[in-house]
């Protein structure tokens, strides 16, 4: 239910060509009605024609940030938003974040390690990003993000699978993301009124 209503609020927002750029678990505000709402639009930002190349990269907690960002991209688009979605989502079933990096190298390094190391096979482009010569380094990784997490129902595995791609032209979009097996198959995602509710908590 809570996933079903972040992607709505996501693909409204970028249909409006907003880009939020700083999806995390503590951005979700959920109302006593069990409504989730998005927040803090610090970050965000149209997405023009005349800024879609000149974007800062340093946007997004880190926990949340996608390769793309860490890797130096300055365009980008709703595919940021979305590999956030991602996180969070395994976060849900995992009760912990899949990425918990302390710095931005870490960070990459955790991404490799379960997504696979980029290259152009899997990602074409990838070898012109800014920071791409930062992996030439590391050792070269095998995606085993499924392996890992086998654990997951199966439809809720194929969703994060497809929401942590690497290649943000394959990532799925949020219309796509609501479209998934997941949300079709039992148990269907439940009334936001007949969630538990609780005290009212604010983190400051």
């Amino acid at each position: 239910c809570y996933m079903k209503q972040l992607l709505e609020g996501l693909h409204f927002v970028h249909k409006m060509s907003i880009l939020h750029r700083d999806i995390k678990a503590s951005n979700l505000l959920i109302s006593d009605q069990g409504v989730l709402k998005l927040a803090d639009f610090g970050l965000a930002r149209p997405l023009t024609a005349l800024n879609r190349t000149s974007l800062s990269n340093r946007v997004v907690t880190l926990w949340y940030r996608a390769p793309e960002l860490l890797l130096g991209a300055t365009e980008y688009g709703p595919a940021v938003d979305m590999w956030s979605v991602g996180c969070i989502m395994g976060e849900l079933v995992l009760k912990k974040p899949l990425f918990p990096g302390n710095v931005e190298a870490e960070q990459l390094e955790l991404i490799c390690r379960y997504c696979g190391t980029p290259n152009e096979e899997v990602w074409p482009g990838v070898s012109r990003l800014p920071l791409f010569s930062s992996l030439r380094a590391a050792p070269v990784r095998e995606r085993s993000l499924r392996t890992t997490y086998r654990s997951f129902p199966k439809h809720a595995l194929d969703l994060v699978d497809q929401l942590l791609t690497l290649d943000p032209a394959k990532r799925l979009t949020a219309s796509q993301a609501l479209d998934s097996e997941w949300f079709w198959t039992p148990p269907l995602p439940a009334d936001p009124r007949s969630l538990p509710q609780y005290n009212s908590a604010h983190e400051w």
